[in-house]
């Protein structure tokens, strides 16, 4: 069973209108909130890490969903469950990387519990004032698709840590401290005067484009040579690799002037799906590429 298969169980049992996004989007409140985790030997091994690098980036995954929503990221609570073997510097160095990739981002509490193995759990909550908020269910017919960054950058360099190969530091720093896509955000959600949507693209970029399609009830058109990316990552990585962070939005053509970062790589149209090169993928095409948290081990 893969994850989205769980998910549609635990919708059809809550009838929440929240799930559905990687945020939950209170109004009422006037916030959004996220969580993620990180479990070893599921997304990470310790052998491939060190405690800074990892709370770096267990902090930045879950401000790059806050970022994804269109919301300022503001507030953090972190839950840990450790091995009985932690030694007190881990704990120093793991928050010393948190709080590195926090920056203004306040670390307000959690929890910490002892297990056979590392748990990593966060949640973040963003302030929405000022901002447009996103939903993956709000693409436009006529917006175009914009991404940030290269992708397959952070699969390049995972792919070389299991093969124990050397590997160029730009990977390597792209799947182990990945860069939350704050400023692209910013812009976006201050300057937008209509529906959108947005995510990133941990999941990988195919899934995040069909996530967005599906969502919304539209097609969109994407050429592939338009796709920023390093001439030597493979384009399976490029479209499915996940865990690059960054943001893939629908915007007005009116907006890019005032964004910086941002790369046209395709557009929305009236049908259903991604059509890459001219060639339509269907959500299963897609589903059955993209990593599954039940799958197994990295």
């Amino acid at each position: 069973m893969k994850e989205k298969e769980f998910l549609d169980i635990i919708k059809s049992y809550l009838n929440a209108g929240y799930i559905g996004d990687d945020c939950a989007y209170l109004r009422d409140l006037g916030i959004v909130i996220t969580q993620d985790s990180l479990v070893e030997d599921v997304h990470f091994k310790m052998e491939y890490t060190d405690a800074y690098k990892l709370g770096y980036k267990s902090a930045m995954v879950n401000i790059s969903d806050i970022c994804a929503s269109g919301a300022e990221p503001a507030y953090m609570t972190v839950a840990l469950s450790l091995p009985a073997k932690t030694q007190n510097e881990f704990i120093k160095d793991f928050y010393r990387g948190l709080k590195d990739a926090a920056k203004n981002v306040t670390i307000a509490g959690g929890d910490i519990t002892g297990s056979e193995k590392l748990f990593i759990s966060i949640t973040v909550i963003g302030k929405t004032a000022g901002r447009t908020i996103s939903s993956r269910a709000h693409a436009q017919v006529g917006q175009l698709v914009i991404v940030s960054g290269e992708h397959g950058n952070s699969a390049e360099g995972l792919k070389k840590l299991l093969k124990n190969e050397t590997c160029p530091e730009k990977f390597l720093n792209a799947h182990l401290m990945p860069e939350a896509e704050r400023k692209l955000s910013r812009q976006i959600a201050e300057n937008i005067k209509e529906p959108y949507a947005m995510m990133d693209t941990s999941d990988g970029l195919a899934d995040a484009l069909s996530q967005i399609a599906n969502s919304s009830g539209v097609k969109l058109t994407v050429e592939y040579d338009k796709i920023p990316h390093d001439a030597r990552v493979t384009k399976e990585n490029v479209l499915y690799g996940g865990e690059d962070y960054k943001l893939v939005a629908t915007v007005p053509e009116s907006l890019l002037p005032q964004l910086e970062g941002a790369f046209v790589i395709g557009k929305v149209e009236k049908g259903l799906g991604v059509e890459l090169d001219g060639i339509l993928f269907t959500e299963k095409d897609i589903n059955e590429k993209i990593f599954n948290h039940f799958g197994g081990i990295i």
